[in-house]
């Protein structure tokens, strides 16, 4: 009877540290915080920083972390935002976008035992980890398509801000229509901004006036402006940064993707299974699947033209083309 008794205290002992355990292991209990500041346009730009959150809700629903978020619509300036993220403690901090460079690098000085993700941009603190796109590869490829498949041999692109990340964009778009089609005539205009729908309308309707046929906009919310307009006036154009294919399906034949949500959910990855994230700076470009471009909709490449478009991503990726050059 002492020998069973014994039994059933060691069975009832051992199910109480089971308990305990599994609390501990409790898979409703966030493991890290993430926090981040978006790009400029916020929520609903269709675009960068859609991407960035996307990245994050993916990373919330299968790595058991938490997430907050902070528009500049909110915080007025991109420090008070980052700041905020700070004080909730948050173990990563994001900043979204080649704009935030300055006030990121500003508190992570302030803060350096804190860790911060750059998207966009490069920082030379040693808290903070960057993370860029070689946007000018898959670019080179859109150009390709348009100098490939365009009739009036006039093809147009819109920036949003004239910096060197937006440079990137048009520099290989132009390479990749020449590559194709040397006599293609390539039309280029900055809006000055990310966020305004109808300037991106207007810079389209005024290409599309001088006979261009296809445009690609690497502007944000300008940029879509500009696709609507392809669409009405019956022309082609390009997405950016995420497939845009649905913003208008009789006129968007492909997108240059920027894979902003799967670089942040790997990092969010690393992070989660070992504390850490290990390289100071990513560089992602086609070989590493950073950036892409969407399927090819509404035109029809004939069977040589597939094979060329292939071959000059085999090109990119292996290094016999280097866009940058």
């Amino acid at each position: 009877m002492r020998k069973h008794f014994i039994i059933c205290i060691i069975l009832i002992f051992a199910s109480v540290l089971s308990a305990c355990s599994n609390d501990n292991e409790n898979p409703d209990t966030p493991k890290i915080k993430i926090g981040i500041m978006l790009s400029e346009a916020g929520l609903g730009d269709q675009s960068f920083s859609d991407l960035g959150f996307t990245g994050l809700e993916k990373a919330r629903d299968e790595l058991n972390i938490s997430f907050d978020y902070r528009e500049i619509k909110d915080t007025k300036t991109y420090e008070e935002g980052l700041e905020q993220l700070v004080a909730e403690k948050n173990d990563l901090i994001i900043g979204l976008g080649f704009a935030i460079h300055d006030a990121l690098e500003a508190v992570a000085k302030k803060y350096p035992n804190s860790t911060f993700l750059l998207i966009d941009a490069k920082s030379e603190l040693p808290n903070v980890i960057n993370v860029t796109f070689k946007e000018d590869e898959a670019s080179y490829l859109i150009g390709a398509i348009a100098g490939m498949k365009t009739s009036s041999n006039v093809v147009g692109f819109v920036g949003g801000i004239d910096n060197p990340i937006i440079k990137k964009f048009e520099t290989g778009f132009i390479k990749g229509v020449k590559e194709v089609n040397p006599e293609a005539q390539v039309l280029s205009k900055y809006a000055g901004s990310f966020g305004d729908e109808k300037l991106g309308e207007s810079i389209a309707n005024e290409m599309i006036l001088s006979k261009v046929d296809f445009i690609y906009p690497a502007a944000g919310y300008t940029g879509v402006g500009a696709i609507l307009e392809s669409q009405r006036a019956g022309i082609y154009s390009f997405g950016v940064d995420s497939d845009q294919f649905y913003l208008a399906e009789k006129a968007v034949v492909s997108s240059m993707l920027k894979q902003v949500d799967v670089a942040i959910f790997n990092a969010v990855k690393e992070w989660a299974e070992t504390g850490k994230i290990s390289k100071k700076d990513y560089e992602l470009g086609i070989k590493e699947a950073g950036v892409d471009i969407a399927p090819i909709r509404i035109i029809e490449l004939s069977s040589a033209e597939k094979n060329k478009l292939e071959k000059l991503k085999e090109d990119i990726s292996n290094g016999s083309i280097t866009v940058n050059e």
